[in-house]
């Protein structure tokens, strides 16, 4: 879907020119923005989401855009190559390492801009996102190391009345409106950044090291919380984690992913993503806390996995069964390898109901050793 259908306003290319330092409020200096659009494959939505930044209220000139191909088929890159060339502010960049975050950290390394603004390939900006980043981060002194939004859905089909109200997150969807700091009592509770609209200080995120190479989509895992861990890591370090709903991108919510199949595969890598988070954040000791009800969990629902995954039957226990399968395998991953008794008891509960292996991941070696943080820098 493009924005002629949603009656958005379409302007042509322009020359670009090197943006100009722009007061913000009280005379501080407006941030510049590089846009980073990270895709694999799918050159259809890039076409949306571009369309959606030419049309920005800022102009193309005050901003830049790298498209970031993962990965993609030749004649993909072929594609994207023609769409880039029509945009004057736009760079093309190829990258064949996997993975959703080897993307994002690629683009972080090229951009020129203070803060890098992700943005979905499925996704498209509203005409006045880049407008409403900018005005935002002026408005805090110091600049925020990361900047949430809104995710409001563009449904490819109806959603299902068997979806849980309560996961509409899991399609990268925020609805909430309102300001405040993440994990504060000024946002709810379980508000978290989004990868799809995430804008962040770019010094700062490659100072940590960017995103974490072991999370994030690689290859049909969806594996996630690449974005999260980047909130709140930099948030420890002293950065200020903000959400703000003026800021808004569309997201396309894609017809197959509305099944039952998808939604307890989504549960189960979600599972096995907040173990991983809490690990890569130096919290160990909370997988091991929450590690005994999950396992109650799975047992208490194990039952329900005998039903076709196509079926809509006892859904609120079968996501909640996902979800603590993926917790606890990522927790006791190590231990797959090993002749002890939880590593035998793991292999037998993996061959009985088929879930994938957990890959291993180099979790606890980032924990360890990233640095102690610095505060925000002056501007």
């Amino acid at each position: 879907m493009g924005h002629e259908a949603l009656g958005w306003p379409m302007i042509q290319p322009r020359d670009l020119t090197v943006a100009e330092e722009r007061p913000g409020p009280r005379g501080r200096r407006v941030p510049k923005v590089t846009v980073c659009l990270a895709t694999h494959d799918r050159p259809h939505y890039v076409r949306s989401c571009l369309d959606s930044l030419r049309a920005q209220t800022v102009g193309i000139e005050t901003f830049d855009i790298i498209v970031v191909d993962s990965c993609g088929q030749p004649e993909t890159h072929d594609l994207l190559r023609a769409m880039v060339a029509e945009m004057p502010n736009a760079r093309l960049m190829r990258l064949d390492q996997p993975g959703a975050s080897a993307a994002r950290n690629l683009g972080a390394e090229h951009a020129t801009g203070d803060f890098v603004a992700y943005i979905d390939d499925d996704a498209m900006a509203m005409p006045d996102w880049v407008e409403q980043i900018q005005a935002v981060i002026a408005e805090l002194d110091p600049w925020p190391g990361v900047l949430g939004g809104r995710v409001l859905p563009l449904w490819e089909a109806p959603l299902p009345e068997w979806w849980p109200a309560s996961l509409r997150g899991v399609l990268s969807i925020i609805e909430w409106e309102g300001r405040g700091e993440y994990r504060t009592p000024a946002v709810p509770a379980k508000l978290e950044p989004y990868g799809v609209n995430m804008i962040v200080q770019r010094k700062p995120l490659l100072d940590m090291g960017g995103f974490a190479d072991g999370l994030g989509r690689v290859r049909g895992l969806l594996l996630s919380d690449e974005d999260v861990q980047v909130g709140w890591a930099l948030q420890d370090r002293g950065y200020s984690a903000w959400y703000d709903s003026r800021v808004v991108v569309m997201h396309q919510i894609q017809g197959r992913r509305l099944n039952p199949d998808w939604l307890l595969n989504r549960l189960y890598w979600q599972g096995a993503s907040t173990v991983a988070t809490r690990r890569m954040m130096g919290s160990p000791e909370s997988v091991w806390r929450e590690l005994p009800r999950r396992l109650v969990v799975e047992a208490l629902t194990a039952v329900t996995g005998l039903l076709p995954r196509d079926s809509t039957r006892l859904l609120p226990l079968r996501w909640r069964l996902a979800y603590a399968q993926g917790f606890t395998r990522m927790a006791l991953a190590g231990e797959q390898k090993k002749r002890s008794l939880p590593g035998r008891a793991l292999r037998a509960l993996i061959r009985r109901d088929g879930t994938p292996i957990i890959p291993a991941l180099d979790i606890d070696a980032r924990a360890i050793g990233e640095a102690a943080p610095p505060g925000p820098p002056g501007r």
